[in-house]
């Protein structure tokens, strides 16, 4: 556990640390879960969402996949019936924006406001959506609108 009281693990996907039990508003969601709830919501915006496009975005298992919908199932979050599209729930609907909303925030806040290569921006993001909080990010919007103010644009 880390000095502030957040157990952290290793994901066995990609050793990506993911949210322990102390994080805020966890409720079983792995970053790998996040993962496939966002590639979900991304399949959804182009049409039919099926295991084979999710498998072949992530570079997954379609066995992987199938697990990773299940668990995402009984947490409610979309529906999937076997050799059937994947389709988000209400809840999985407002799960995969906030995801997709952080996201893209830390995206633009490290391309805009740190100055990182646009690659390099959306491969961090990626890996900082999951295990930041809430109050680390409202902080770092702040930071963004002031610098914003202070040079006379728009904040990210």
């Amino acid at each position: 556990m880390s000095a502030d009281g957040q157990a952290r693990s290793r994901d066995r996907r990609d050793g990506a640390l993911t949210r322990g039990p102390q994080y805020e508003n966890n409720d079983s969601m792995t970053q790998s879960l996040e993962d496939y709830l966002e590639m979900v919501s991304f399949l959804a915006d182009e049409g039919e969402v099926r295991v084979t496009d999710i498998a072949s975005r992530l570079e997954v298992s379609k066995p992987s996949v199938l697990t990773a919908l299940k668990s995402l199932a009984a947490q409610g979050l979309l529906e999937h019936e076997r050799y059937r599209s994947v389709t988000l729930t209400a809840a999985g609907s407002v799960r995969a924006a906030e995801i997709r909303k952080r996201h893209q925030f830390l995206t633009v806040f490290l391309r805009d406001v740190v100055g990182v290569r646009p690659e390099t921006a959306e491969k961090d993001a990626c890996k900082m959506e999951h295990i930041l909080s809430e109050e680390t990010i409202t902080k770092m919007r702040q930071l963004a609108r002031a610098r914003k103010r202070s040079a006379g644009g728009t904040a990210p």
